[in-house]
């Protein structure tokens, strides 16, 4: 037999064994395997599209007090912290601070995405395992009698039991790690929006800009 067969039989044994709270328990970890893959395309793409060279020009226009020019090389940007930049410049209905607001808050909730789902992820994982620690004990401790194939009725239950929690725990594990490398660039990059908004501010008011809305 193919080892790849002999690899997938070994992996439906393992889930057959581990009884079936295995099945939610799959559904979780394949749920995870895809959030896990979008986030970390996400982010890849995202580090492509910075450009710190046109946030620069655009900061050197803004210091020379030339608004068109800043709006003119912020716009069609990639980079989220240019995208915020050239909304906050642009602000026909509310203060430049206010839009600065309003568009980080868009690019932070973008950066963002799915966080919710890996946390409940790292706490559903485990709690899964859990119950069929519990639904494999409780298995084995029914089996207890004068049958004789009690003993191995027991053992299968605690063998389902230790599979469910290895499989809940290892779930956890695996979500945390890159859940935590996210949060940590999501920080990141609120501090770079935090930053640039209040170099923007600090120019626009140098030169009247920040009162001003343009159409």
């Amino acid at each position: 037999m193919p080892p790849v067969l002999l690899q997938a039989n070994a992996i439906v044994e393992f889930i057959v064994k581990g009884g079936p709270i295995m099945y939610p328990i799959l559904v979780v970890a394949l749920f995870a395997v895809c959030v896990l893959v979008e986030r970390l395309l996400w982010w890849l793409r995202l580090t492509a599209r910075r450009r710190p060279r046109q946030l620069e020009e655009v900061y050197t226009a803004l210091e020379s007090g030339d608004l068109a020019r800043a709006i003119e090389r912020s716009a069609d940007g990639t980079d989220p912290v240019v995208r915020m930049i050239h909304h906050g410049l642009k602000h026909p209905h509310s203060s430049m601070q206010g839009a600065l607001e309003v568009a980080a808050g868009h690019e932070l909730q973008r950066a963002g995405r799915f966080l919710g789902a890996m946390d409940t992820i790292v706490t559903l994982g485990p709690l899964l395992g859990l119950l069929g620690t519990v639904t494999g004990i409780m298995g084995s401790f029914t089996s207890i009698g004068g049958d004789e194939l009690a003993v191995e009725k027991v053992t299968g239950g605690i063998g389902e039991a230790l599979i469910a929690t290895a499989a809940g725990l290892g779930i956890a594990i695996t979500t945390l790690i890159p859940m935590n490398w996210f949060h940590s660039r999501l920080a990141r990059l609120q501090f770079e929006l935090e930053a640039a908004a209040n170099n923007v501010l600090i120019l626009a008011a140098q030169h009247g800009f920040d009162k001003v809305a343009k159409p």
